[in-house]
């Protein structure tokens, strides 16, 4: 098994739980938030659909510089929108996700604003950060729809909400 086809499994493997999470988003609940620092549930569902595309930008890009940067995060209006942003990225993402680009994997990427370097890593530190961006973003949409009294479908195993049905 190779580097590539791992991050490949990984990133379908996740796909699945990730999901099952984003199906659960009530569409009224999208300008809500836990607390006034936090992030506004639509706009989490919706970072958590557009981080495969990272994996891309690892491939396609030596570095993101926040300071010429003009992405704008994209706004979502029902469930069924963050649903196929997510559909839309895994299959962006998994465009990169191919033998050809193994070789490449040991390649300097940075993250930087202006002249300050944030983050130096390789390509595959760009792909496994992607990951595991879903991952912690997704545990954090947990907390968000277990505070809205939504059942949590498992991740790893059965969740709380499961084992009782």
């Amino acid at each position: 098994m190779t580097i590539i086809s791992l991050f490949l499994r990984e990133l379908e493997e996740e796909a699945l739980t990730t999901r099952k999470m984003l199906a659960r988003i009530p569409a009224d609940k999208l300008d809500w938030a836990p607390h006034e620092k936090s992030m506004k549930l639509g706009p989490l569902a919706t970072h958590i659909a557009e981080l495969p595309t990272w994996i891309t930008m690892g491939f396609t890009a030596d570095q993101l510089d926040f300071n010429e940067s003009n992405w704008e995060p994209t706004k979502a209006e029902s469930t069924q929108e963050i649903l196929d942003i997510f559909e839309k990225s895994l299959v962006n993402g998994r465009t990169q996700l191919v033998e050809e680009n193994a070789a490449r994997l040991g390649e300097t990427w940075l993250l930087r604003q202006g002249e300050h370097i944030i983050w130096s890593t390789d390509r595959a530190g760009v792909a496994r950060h992607a990951l595991c961006q879903v991952i912690h973003h997704r545990a954090q949409l947990g907390v968000y729809l277990r505070l809205l009294n939504i059942p949590i479908p498992g991740s790893y195993g059965p969740s709380a909400d499961e084992q009782g049905m």
